[in-house]
């Protein structure tokens, strides 16, 4: 039974993906002269994964707690648990530009999407390619777009939290702009790393506190890195008790919020 609802959750993920690359494709063209942030395009393809995870039949997302909208210039991060935590990030009603695998904007039609949204490629590994993502990342925040990284750099394949790169922090110094905090919850579940198959899973993600890096410099780097990492590891904690296994009367929603 799981591998059919599995090859089910695959084939509807695909179908979202496809019908809501057919209408990102023509909002690109036709708001290409006047959106410059790819405000449009890049919500279309964020519902995309909104629209995927509510119609998985393993799955029960939701956002916990409240919420502040971050302001444009902010460097947003959050612990990395499965390929699940796009789908439920994504259901934060704000834009921001992704920086993602290299590899990842290579597949079609999710790939595609990708590039009409404008997230940023990085080939992990090559220096290079580094700089010029986070060059690109400059080029956003000017314009007042926020930016969305995933400090361990990869998923973890244990309950522990990675160490943080210095990159996203690094770039949030130099650019004199907040560190937001995200923690999310329950995905490792939703999705097992080297696994096709879905599993049943509730999983919460929430926001943190801004974290202003007004008058720091990069002498500051890890009092900042520290000072996220804690949050997260802060909020975390306090989800996991509402997303462990059990936790609640099936059917039962996931619990959402209400912004502030």
């Amino acid at each position: 039974m799981n591998a059919l609802l599995s090859m089910y959750a695959w084939l509807e993920t695909g179908l979202v993906s496809l019908t809501g690359f057919c209408i990102q494709a023509p909002l690109a063209v036709i708001t290409w002269p006047f959106d410059k942030r790819k405000v449009v395009t890049g919500r279309a393809f964020r519902l995309m994964g909104t629209t995927a995870a509510r119609l998985n039949p393993f799955w029960k997302f939701g956002i916990h707690g409240t919420y502040v909208r971050p302001a444009p210039r902010t460097v947003v991060v959050s612990n990395h648990e499965s390929n699940a935590d796009p789908f439920i990030i994504s259901m934060l009603p704000w834009e921001m530009k992704w920086m993602a695998k290299a590899s990842l904007l290579k597949i079609p039609v999710v790939g595609w999407s990708m590039w009409l949204a404008g997230d940023i490629p990085v080939r992990r590994g090559e220096k290079d390619s580094a700089m010029q993502a986070m060059g690109i990342c400059k080029r956003w925040l000017d314009k007042g777009m926020p930016i969305m990284i995933f400090p361990e750099g990869t998923r973890s394949k244990t309950d522990e939290l990675l160490p943080f790169k210095d990159g996203a922090f690094r770039l949030a110094i130099e650019t004199g702009a907040d560190v937001l905090p995200l923690a999310v919850s329950g995905t490792r579940r939703a999705l097992p790393k080297h696994s096709w198959r879905f599993a049943t899973a509730r999983a919460l993600v929430t926001v943190g506190t801004p974290i202003s890096t007004k008058g720091m410099t990069l002498a500051d780097l890890e009092r900042l890195k520290t000072m996220a990492r804690e949050q997260i590891l802060q909020m975390r904690e306090q989800l996991k008790p509402l997303t462990s296994a059990g936790d609640a009367p099936e059917g039962e929603p996931a619990r959402t919020a209400e912004s502030r």
